[in-house]
């Protein structure tokens, strides 16, 4: 009877198959009816289930991570453990469960320790928060509010101007025990980590870590709300492609059909490996013994071209070859690919277009800014391309997000409301109270209500392009060119804030909106998108809330464990430093009526507005269109003068293989571009582990 029968029908991102509107993976649920490596499977787990043990692994390999980070980053100086948005730690932990899991099978017969979805899971969770503990908090954060105490002396104009506005709530005022967080504890290298922790002045981080946690708690919760409110668009509107999940899906999707052996063992992926692995295996011995010969890795090749005329944009080229990046590449989209570094070569020739016409115009028009590689005024485009791509973004969602804010209303609901109504009241309400409290927060430190509205704002608007470009890009490492107080100066001036607050944004700035390279909202979604057939969404919520807060608490501890053990000035903390100095050293003028921005910025954010408006429109209405706006988005981005020669490789031998070889040819090569991935890890992983048992640490990636 057609009652009785199981109707399949496939996920074509996942591979799994659905049995009575029931999502399962296609061999564990046929597996109740037959035997699989001699012995007969008796406890299959639903594809849709994360089982607690996934919670728990996930988050004690994340709070390991954000433990050992600073010492490895900061004090070995070896490949960062959690970098950009596929960090080492978490894949090569990732690696290794998938192993053993597949042993524990082996051993113990009929028993699933985890699944494909709950390793992929635990691995989000760690990548989630690994950022946490470097660049996206902890690298920068005690450096932000002590450097007026610290560096005030020595820099002119800081003690008069900036100390009558530092609040008691969010800098320490205790000059000691700041001076012990450069310079170390007196013999604080030859104590025990719990001898240091007693000989911390906690006491004088009270007020600052209260007040600074609240800060970012909420900020945490109200992109977590935001990710989960933009999340149905961006998933199943809009199907994006997540590159990024490709080489983790393929893994999970190993796992659940019980060949992680045939994965492994692929001819393709095994030649994809050795090329990473003989390349830093000869460059690591080479770092630790100098006779060995090494493989160079980078290329100056601006020396090739003039300082003046059509190519003086090109005098800083370099050339890095890094696999990874290549891996990364070859699977994104062609069309993405391909605009990384179009946009990025044609930005540089832009630059000598300028020049020889005559229309340059000098970086004093930039006046003061923030963002942090802004350093020539066509480089100001991009304020016009994020707010256009923004609206873009909005005028996309116009029907979803009437559609929520219908439901956040109960505006239309059903007697019965689904578990789409019941989530999109939750988040939208969620993201406002979150919102309100941040703007509450910044109007007790001094901020007016209007200002502190507007940065909140334009903070969002570009965490949230950032976040569409690094994963509809695969982007492993992305760094704004302009800061959201650049944009707001450029459109309506900073007279909108008062002396303190401007302060209180500029430091905030620092802290949360600008050193995007390892923000958490990407990974939110990234997170989503791999839970995406799970049911239990509040419970993935609160673990990755809860994950975000108690990694939060640990990166700190961690981070001023190692200041106080080594010393800031000791440790490899130059750029934290160098850019946070810069941030006060651009308040100070501000607040003392700086020269503005010339006429010339305000048109380049014209320009970069109309050009973007124009790209999108193409996008939309050409199907034979070769370029994607999100490249233009990137073309003065400092991560792409390491990656666009990764892209041009990977775009390279993605357009060949489906050109000459066709769909199957890419299918398999895209195991040897997956090989360059998992060799690259791999190595990093394996050298990051030496460098804890030694002085020194050879970088595999880029810090």
């Amino acid at each position: 009877m057609a009652s009785e029968r199981n109707f399949w029908s496939g996920d074509p991102w996942t591979g799994r198959t659905k049995s009575n509107g029931v999502l399962f993976s296609a061999p564990l649920t046929r597996a109740r009816a037959r035997t699989r490596g001699g012995y007969k499977v008796t406890d299959p787990v639903p594809s849709h289930v994360i089982r607690p043990r996934a919670y728990i692994v996930g988050i004690f390999f994340a709070i390991i991570i954000c433990a050992l980070t600073p010492f490895n980053n900061v004090v070995r100086g070896a490949t960062p453990l959690g970098g950009g948005y596929f960090p080492l730690a978490p894949f090569y932990i990732l690696v290794w469960m998938t192993v053993l899991t597949t042993l524990a099978r082996r051993i113990f017969p009929g028993r699933i320790p985890m699944t494909g979805l709950e390793l992929i899971f635990a691995w989000m969770l760690m990548v989630l928060v690994a950022g946490i503990a470097y660049t996206g908090f902890a690298r920068t954060f005690f450096i932000n509010i002590t450097a007026p105490l610290y560096f005030g002396a020595n820099e002119p104009g800081w003690q008069a101007t900036l100390s009558p506005l530092l609040s008691d709530a969010l800098f320490p005022k205790d000059q000691a025990a700041v001076d012990m967080l450069y310079n170390g504890i007196e013999g604080g290298r030859n104590m025990g980590w719990l001898a240091l922790a007693a000989a911390v002045p906690w006491k004088a981080w009270i007020r600052p870590f209260l007040s600074w946690g609240l800060f970012m708690i909420c900020a945490y919760f109200m992109l977590l709300c935001l990710v989960n409110l933009i999340n149905r668009q961006a998933t199943t509107n809009e199907r994006m492609n997540f590159p990024l999940l490709i080489l983790p899906k393929m893994m999970e999707q190993a796992v659940d059909e019980n060949r992680v052996g045939s994965f492994f063992a692929n001819r393709f992926l095994l030649a994809g490996i050795a090329i990473p692995v003989f390349l830093h295996g000869l460059n690591g011995l080479n770092f630790y013994f100098p006779w060995v010969p090494q493989i160079n890795t980078l290329a100056l090749a601006g020396s090739y071209f003039p300082k003046q005329g059509l190519f003086a944009g090109f005098v800083k080229l370099k050339l890095y070859f890094y696999p990874a990046f290549i891996g990364f590449a070859y699977l994104a989209s062609k069309q993405v690919s391909f605009s990384f570094w179009f946009f990025f070569l044609a930005g540089a020739l832009f630059t000598g277009i300028l020049q020889v016409t005559g229309n340059s115009f000098p970086a004093s028009e930039l006046g003061i800014t923030f963002g942090p590689t802004l350093s020539r005024p066509e480089e100001t485009q991009m304020i016009g391309a994020f707010i256009v791509f923004f609206f873009f973004l909005v005028w996309l969602a116009r029907f979803y997000m009437k559609e929520v804010a219908e439901h956040a209303f109960f505006v239309k609901h059903g007697p019965t409301p689904c578990v789409h109504e019941r989530t999109d009241r939750m988040v939208f309400w969620g993201t406002l109270l979150a919102f309100f409290i941040l703007v509450a927060w910044f109007m007790f430190h001094g901020m007016t209500f209007v200002a502190a509205v507007v940065l909140l704002v334009f903070s969002l608007m570009f965490m949230m392009v950032a976040t569409r470009v690094v994963c509809q890009g695969g982007v492993t490492y992305f760094t704004l060119t302009v800061a959201p107080l650049d944009a707001i100066n450029t459109l309506m001036g900073l007279r909108i804030f008062s002396d303190i607050g401007l302060l209180v944004a500029g430091v905030t700035q620092k802290v949360m909106f600008v050193d995007l390279r390892e923000s958490v909202m990407p990974s939110i979604l990234h997170t989503h998108r791999v839970a995406r057939q799970s049911r239990s969404h509040v419970t993935i919520a609160g673990a990755v809330f809860f994950s975000m807060v108690i990694c939060l608490m640990v990166s700190a501890v961690a981070m001023i464990l190692v200041c106080y053990r080594y010393g800031i000035r000791e440790l490899s903390l130059d750029w934290a430093t160098r850019t946070t100095v810069s941030v006060y050293n651009n308040i100070v003028p501000l607040l003392h009526d700086a020269p503005g921005q010339g006429d010339s910025i305000r048109m380049f954010a014209l320009v970069g507005a109309v050009i973007m408006a124009a790209l999108l429109v193409c996008y939309q209405r050409f199907y034979w269109w070769p370029l994607h706006p999100i490249g233009y988005l990137m073309v003065y981005s400092s991560a792409m003068k390491i990656l666009w020669l990764s892209f041009f490789i990977g775009w390279i031998f993605n357009t060949l293989c489906l050109r000459y070889g066709g769909v199957a040819l890419y299918k398999r090569m895209r195991y040897f571009f997956v090989g360059f991935i998992m060799g690259d890890f791999l190595m990093g992983g394996t050298f990051a582990i030496i460098g804890f048992f030694t002085q020194t640490g050879y970088q595999v990636l880029p810090g």
